[in-house]
């Protein structure tokens, strides 16, 4: 039930400022409909292993090559002329990886040693390396990573996450995007979904890797917050007896449409929502009650890890108030030329608060109900992109996600010698949404909603879960 149900106390109160009996007839209908509130919880298909997810979005495509598929022949042929596989480059080289792979843990994962805190929570990872989609170009890809579609407006993953199963708290909202790329709404979208389960942006990208988080909404990032969460000009009180005048004209309209009005609706549950948000948003983000120890876990205070170590304890955070779906992205990934440097300050930049992140999750017991998945809309070429870079490759690539029912330290299908394309248990971005929504309890065939006279769904009329590497 809604914070602030109406009786009539609150009738009385209101009265005197000249809105009483239109609030107490708004409130009255918002009360007969809390039932069927479109954020309440809903029960999944089937028993759920994950109660939350952590979606870490590394924009660019990061070189999968250099960092989670060790390839021992691409080191022999380096430098040899690549295969009809290298695409429009014509006569590439091939191109080892200028660092070295170790395994770790008790499960012998290979990873590069540009992720050492990462490789100490090898035996939690299930490193995918058998990732496809279907264009290699940023925007069609970006797009399907999040939607299942390259180019139509589809909702994005968390909007049907939230959809199927709602949200444990009422107070914030159900999916939550820090640091979204500027030109990418669609990776936060609902399209044809009730507006109520797109995603709320914290933070935005006009700078590399998320340092506008903050920065453009109060400063420093202990104080990031949601774009007009304050109101300056009236009390709550006053923002209260507005809202209820607005909210009955909203439901007037509602009924003139029959009753039944997705657009409206989420209009209405939208205001509300953004009303309670004020008061409880600004706690959860709050980073300044957090131990020393624990910023030191994930980076904070540090010029490299600052940014992204303030994310990911956000979203730890948020999992904790219980916020179903948080994404976070990190970009500068395309990494065409320049690729030792870029490629050591990213890695640089997010290696330590990912693992802190994952520690700090099971260390409070979160982990286990808690999906993290890490990885970008493709990989790089194992071919060299003039001297220092490297080109797209959409046909395999490497993804890896923890905890929240995954099986731990285990690879899943492989790339060819070279790490050009899937060829063993393909996991095409279809078959990854699939798999997400098993594991938060959710057919994706029957996760569906009504439009334009059929049914949709995330991964339309393909997807197969990988049960393989669910425990």
């Amino acid at each position: 039930m809604n914070s602030h149900c109406f009786n009539r106390r609150d009738f009385l109160k209101t009265t005197s400022n000249g809105f009483g009996y239109l609030a107490f007839a708004a409130l009255a209908q918002q009360n007969a409909l809390r039932g069927s509130a479109p954020l309440a919880v809903k029960q999944p298909h089937f028993p759920a292993r994950a109660k939350h997810v952590i979606f870490l979005c590394m924009q660019g495509a990061p070189s999968h090559v250099d960092l989670l598929d060790y390839k021992p022949k691409l080191m022999a042929d380096s430098g040899k002329n690549a295969p009809s596989a290298a695409g429009r480059y014509g006569q590439a080289k091939l191109m080892k990886s200028l660092w070295k792979f170790n395994q770790h843990g008790k499960s012998g994962l290979w990873i590069s040693e540009l992720l050492p805190s990462l490789a100490k929570h090898a035996d939690d990872l299930c490193i995918i390396n058998s990732m496809a989609t279907d264009l290699p170009a940023h925007p069609q890809a970006f797009t399907q990573l999040h939607t299942g579609t390259t180019q139509f407006v589809r909702p994005s993953l968390g909007s049907w996450a939230l959809y199927g199963l709602g949200t444990s708290n009422e107070n914030l909202p159900g999916f939550i995007t820090i640091n979204p790329p500027g030109n990418a709404t669609r990776s936060y979208g609902s399209a044809f979904l009730p507006a109520i389960y797109q995603g709320t942006k914290i933070g935005g990208a006009s700078l590399p890797g998320g340092g506008a988080l903050g920065r453009r909404y109060g400063g420093g990032n202990d104080q990031a917050s949601i774009a007009n969460i304050k109101n300056p000009r009236l009390s709550t009180e006053a923002q209260r007896t507005q809202l209820d005048l607005v909210q009955t004209l909203n439901q007037s309209r509602k009924a003139q449409d029959g009753g039944v009005s997705a657009e409206v609706e989420g209009v209405i549950e939208s205001y509300e929502l953004a009303f309670r948000m004020q008061a409880e948003v600004p706690k959860v983000l709050d980073l300044s009650q957090e131990s020393t120890a624990t910023k030191a876990l994930y980076g904070i205070d540090n010029p490299e890890t600052d940014t992204f170590g303030k994310q990911c304890l956000m979203a730890r955070k948020l999992v904790e108030a219980g916020v179903r779906f948080i994404e976070i992205t990190h970009g500068n990934w395309d990494q065409h030329f320049n690729l030792k440097a870029t490629l050591e300050r990213n890695t640089n930049a997010i290696d330590k608060p990912v693992a802190g992140l994952l520690a700090d999750l099971k260390a409070r017991g979160l982990l286990k109900d808690t999906l993290v998945i890490w990885g970008g809309e493709f990989g790089r070429t194992p071919h060299s992109q003039g001297d220092d870079g490297r080109d797209h490759n959409n046909k395999g690539f490497s993804m890896w996600m923890a905890g929240g029912g995954v099986k731990g330290g285990m690879n899943y299908g492989k790339t060819d010698d070279y790490g050009y394309e899937a060829v063993e248990n393909k996991m095409h971005i279809h078959d990854w949404h699939a798999t997400v929504l098993s594991l938060m309890g959710l057919d994706h065939e029957k996760l569906t909603y009504r439009y334009a006279g059929r049914d949709f769904r995330l991964t339309d009329v393909y997807g197969t879960v990988a049960k393989e590497i669910i425990a």
